[in-house]
């Protein structure tokens, strides 16, 4: 099979190889699916750079964790009925394994594997994945949000879209912080009602004002870190922050008692480490939007052939894209 792989890590013009590989064959408990898209995250570029390990040891890798395709083959224990069908999935390269999406063919435990409605073109079912499952998680994990109001940060990036998103299809009034006048707009196709530009704008300042000072139930933050200074004076008592990144710092120094006094809740996450249940969850709930949904943007910043997996790595790491980047075999 055609695939794209990397032996060591490293930018992308220097790492990434395209070529001929073997094809993979279902295991027990495994399907192959025919991959029609592979999806590409900040983390899966993180990995290849070497910015992100998980431990990983391997003589080669096979990039990128989500996609979208067609089951081909299933291993034993697996019902045939699922071949032909047409699904998304998530955790491709993580959790010990080295081979991801970047490639024709794909091999898979089928809990990460989940149907793709009819009507969802693949290249929107590989923007699902980590960034949707994250999104979900985060939001949805402390309870409904219907009649509550929820800040997500940087609500133009991948993850942070979904999050306006599933938030507003969750009935939540949904706030966003943003770096521009441009990603503003992007967060309210998603469903924000209101934008906070945090280049130009006092964060908590602005909260404040358009809460009247009751502030926020929930916060759903990109940059635990960067968010820090403001967020024990925007969450309601008994609020909660969710974190699922903070690359400003790792090791932010936090004062406990402006949270403790406020029963706010801190919980950081990362998707490859949830229960299962946590997980199925978060695949039935997005299946549900999406059917519930069928026009809401998923938005695909690109679509390049496999073979331009370097140009495709490139644009991720620019940051200038909205949506995921996706490369189609």
């Amino acid at each position: 099979m055609k695939a794209c792989w990397y032996e060591k890590t490293g930018p992308a013009r220097d790492v990434l190889q395209f070529g001929d590989i073997e094809t993979p064959v279902a295991k027990a408990g495994e399907a192959r699916i025919k991959i029609y898209a592979s999806g590409i995250n900040p983390a899966d570029v993180k990995l290849r750079s070497g910015f992100s390990t998980y431990g990983y040891n391997f003589p080669f890798v096979i990039p990128n964790s989500d996609g979208a395709g067609v089951i081909d083959q299933v291993g034993k224990g697996v019902a045939e009925e699922l071949l032909e069908s047409r699904v998304w999935f998530f955790n491709g390269q993580r959790l010990g394994r080295a081979y991801g999406s970047g490639a024709e063919f794909i091999t898979l435990n089928t809990k990460y594997i989940t149907p793709l409605p009819e009507g969802i073109p693949f290249d929107e079912g590989a923007t699902l994945g980590i960034p949707a499952m994250t999104a979900y998680h985060s939001l949805f994990s402390d309870g409904p949000v219907a009649g509550k109001t929820v800040l997500v940060t940087g609500g133009s990036g991948a993850v942070g879209f979904y999050c306006v998103s599933l938030a507003s299809w969750g009935g939540a009034r949904v706030l966003a912080t943003v770096s521009s006048v441009e990603k503003g707009e992007n967060a309210k196709i998603g469903g924000a009602t209101d934008i906070i530009n945090y280049k130009t704008e006092d964060v908590a300042h602005r909260i404040d004002k358009l809460t009247n000072g009751a502030g926020v139930d929930r916060v759903i933050s990109v940059d635990f870190a960067d968010s820090l200074p403001w967020l024990p004076k925007v969450i309601k008592k008994n609020g909660c922050v969710v974190a699922y990144a903070s690359d400003t710092d790792r090791s932010p120094q936090i004062d406990f008692f402006s949270f403790m006094r406020n029963n706010i809740q801190i919980r950081p996450f990362i998707l490859n480490a949830l229960p299962q249940k946590h997980l199925d969850d978060a695949q039935f709930g997005i299946n549900k939007w999406l059917n519930e949904s069928p026009s809401a943007l998923r938005p695909v910043a690109a679509n390049l052939p496999l073979s331009r997996m370097i140009e495709a790595h490139e644009l991720v790491e620019s940051g200038s894209k909205f949506g995921t980047v996706v490369v189609s075999p």
